[in-house]
C-alpha cells in the first residue's frame, strides 16, 4: 500500500471505481471522480493530472493478486473503461456491496452536523475517511436537522473524552456537582452519552470502585493520568439504561423497579401512545386513557410527567403520587403568592 496519503486517498478511489460494474468509468470519470475527492478533503492543491492517474492504475496493477487482473475495455469504438476482472474484488478487502454503502450516506450526513465543534479535528478526518474510502458523501442540501446544543459548556472535551474512553487512557477530573460542591474525580472512562441536550461520561471512579456518570457542562478541568486502566468487566451499556428515562441509573439496592401509571387527557393520551415515554410502556385502559411504565424512579421521570402540565394525573403509585401532589402545590403557592401580591401592588399589577 501507498505511504502517501494522497496516493492512498487515490488507490481508494479508484479501487472503488474498479470494482464498481454499475458504471463504466474511462480515463477522463476516473481522473474527474478522484480529483472531486481529492478536492473535498485537501483542497485544489492535491489534484492530479491524468499522467500521475495513470501511473496510479500501473501501481494497482503490481498489487493485484494472480488471477486478478484491472482490466481496459473498449467502449463506443474509441474510449476504454476500466475494472476489475473480478465484480467483488477489492484490494481493500471491502466487505461493503455497493447498495450497502449507499446506505452509509444518512449517516455520513449525521456525522458532518458535529463538523466544526471545538477540537474536532479527529471526526473531519473520520467523515472523510469514510466519504472517500466508501465512495459517497452526505448530501450538499440541508435536509436534516438534529437538536445539536452548539453552545452547550463542557463540549470542548468531546474529542479529548472520547478519545480516552477508546485509548483506556483513565482521566482526573475536576468536577462542580449540582449543589455547587467541588470534587475530584480519577475516572476510568467506559462510555459516553448525550441525553436530552446534554453530554455526559460515564465511568469507573477510581476512589468510590462504582460507575459514576459526570455531565461535560460541569467538568471545569480535565488532565491524563498514569495509572493503570481498569477495563469495564461488568456493564453493559447496550443493556445499562433500559430500566430508566433518562441518563441516571441507581446503584444496586438503592431503587426498585416499580410500575407507574399515569392517566391523560384524550388529546395528550394520543401523542403519548405515539410518541412513547419508555420502552416498557403498555396501554392499561385506552377508554379512560391510562398507561403503565416499569422502571426505576429518576428525577429524569419526574421531570418527564411534570413536562405534560395539567395533561397528565399520577395513579400509582402512591408515595409517587403524593410527592407529585405536593410538587404540584409548592408550585401553586407561587402562583397564589404573586396572585395576592398583585392584589396588594394593584398599581404595578394592572395592565396599562
Amino acid at each position: 500500500m501507498p505511504k502517501n496519503k494522497n496516493a492512498e486517498y487515490r488507490f481508494m478511489v479508484l479501487d472503488r471505481c474498479f470494482s464498481d460494474f454499475r458504471h463504466k468509468y474511462t480515463i477522463e470519470d476516473l481522473l474527474e471522480k478522484v480529483n472531486d475527492k481529492l478536492y473535498d478533503a485537501n483542497g485544489s492543491k492535491s489534484m492530479i493530472m491524468e499522467r500521475q492517474l495513470r501511473g496510479d492504475l500501473n501501481a494497482i496493477r503490481k498489487m493485484l493478486p494472480d488471477g486478478i487482473y484491472l482490466e481496459a475495455i473498449p467502449h463506443d469504438g474509441k474510449k476504454c473503461y476500466y475494472r476489475y476482472s473480478e465484480p467483488n474484488f477489492s484490494i481493500y478487502k471491502n466487505e461493503l456491496s455497493v447498495a450497502e454503502v449507499q446506505n452509509l450516506r444518512s449517516t455520513i450526513e449525521m456525522l458532518g452536523k458535529y463538523r466544526g465543534l471545538p477540537s474536532n479535528g479527529w471526526l473531519e478526518e473520520v467523515i472523510s475517511n469514510l466519504e472517500i474510502r466508501f465512495g459517497v458523501k452526505g448530501n450538499a442540501e440541508n435536509l436534516v436537522s438534529f437538536g445539536q446544543n452548539d453552545q452547550l459548556k463542557g463540549i470542548e472535551y468531546l474529542s479529548d473524552i472520547i478519545d480516552a474512553t477508546i485509548n483506556h487512557q483513565p482521566l482526573d477530573i475536576e468536577y462542580i456537582s449540582a449543589n455547587g460542591n467541588h470534587h475530584q474525580h480519577t475516572l476510568h472512562p467506559y462510555f459516553v452519552k448525550q441525553y436530552n441536550g446534554r453530554w455526559y461520561l460515564f465511568g469507573l471512579d477510581e476512589k468510590e470502585d462504582r460507575i459514576k456518570s459526570l455531565a461535560f457542562d460541569r467538568i471545569q478541568s480535565m488532565v491524563n493520568n498514569n495509572c493503570a486502566f481498569r477495563k469495564n468487566e461488568k456493564i453493559d451499556f447496550n443493556t445499562y439504561f433500559d430500566n430508566v428515562v433518562g441518563v441516571t441509573v441507581p446503584y444496586e439496592g438503592e431503587s426498585n423497579l416499580e410500575v407507574f401509571q399515569l392517566k391523560f387527557s384524550p388529546k395528550r393520551f394520543k401523542y403519548v401512545t405515539s410518541k412513547p415515554i419508555h420502552k416498557s410502556q403498555e396501554i392499561i385502559s385506552e377508554e379512560d386513557c391510562i398507561i403503565s411504565l416499569q422502571l426505576y424512579h429518576t428525577l429524569e421521570l419526574e421531570q418527564q410527567i411534570f413536562s405534560f402540565g395539567p395533561d397528565v394525573e399520577v395513579l400509582s403509585p402512591t408515595w409517587f403520587r403524593e410527592a407529585f401532589s405536593k410538587k404540584i402545590a409548592e408550585c401553586m403557592k407561587k402562583y397564589f403568592s404573586m396572585q395576592n401580591l398583585c392584589i396588594d401592588n394593584n398599581d404595578l399589577c394592572s395592565v396599562k
